[in-house]
């Protein structure tokens, strides 16, 4: 696929997401890419990684922040304007 044919990444699923990373890394493990298509493919991936992890952190806080309410029997607030904290490492 090339950069022109991508989908922004903040239009894709999770899902469709780590697929195609799943593919980026399958693609770079066969070591037969041109040193050009690899490079693009890394910087996908990268970018799809960085996605992907905000994301989980995301619904980590979220997980969170409604395991705190139940415990201490608090109504359940919206947990969709959560900020996140993602922190990620390259």
């Amino acid at each position: 696929m090339t950069t022109e044919e991508q989908r922004a990444v903040e239009t894709m699923t999770f899902r469709e997401a780590s697929i195609e990373l799943e593919q980026i890394v399958r693609s770079l493990e066969q070591g037969d890419l041109e040193l050009e298509d690899a490079l693009g493919r890394y910087a996908r991936g990268v970018e799809l990684l960085r996605s992907l992890r905000e994301r989980l952190a995301t619904a980590e806080q979220k997980v969170q922040v409604l395991m705190d309410a139940t415990d201490s029997g608090v109504a359940v607030a919206d947990t969709t304007a959560a900020p996140s904290t993602a922190f990620i490492n390259e």
